[in-house]
């Protein structure tokens, strides 16, 4: 997996990586039981503080992503909480579709770039079997 900080957005380093990770494991590039590097290896390759990359993998572990552990480091472990992830997913999304609406965005466009970000997940899947 390829990470890419844009040192220029006004978003944080930690949420770009963040993202990026769960990117990942969406399009299956990096799966279940995989490891990621450690604080220090991954801090060092991007060239960003290592505290940077500390908070990233605790926000990760919080929302369920990877667990830590002091021997292995961070493993990707999905947690089984749909129903949560459905409550989060839907207060996000009322915010951005709120949003889209005020741009006069229609629900099949949506709907539409819904399909296509939802293509790029599977063919991901698919290119890595």
């Amino acid at each position: 997996m390829i990470i890419e900080i844009d040192f220029n957005s006004d978003e944080a380093i930690y949420i770009q990586l963040t993202n990026q990770i769960i990117m990942g494991i969406a399009a299956d590039t990096i799966r279940e039981g995989d490891s990621l590097p450690s604080v220090r290896q991954l801090a060092d390759h991007i060239g960003i503080n290592m505290h940077t990359v500390n908070k990233a993998y605790s926000v990760l572990r919080q929302e369920g992503f990877i667990t830590l552990d002091r021997r292995k480091g961070a493993i990707i472990a999905l947690a089984e909480d749909k129903a949560g992830a459905m409550d989060e997913m839907k207060r996000g999304l009322q915010v951005l579709l709120a949003r889209g609406r005020c741009k006069q965005i229609s629900k099949e466009e949506v709907h539409a770039l819904i399909d296509e970000i939802y293509q790029e997940y599977d063919a991901g899947r698919q290119g890595g079997e």
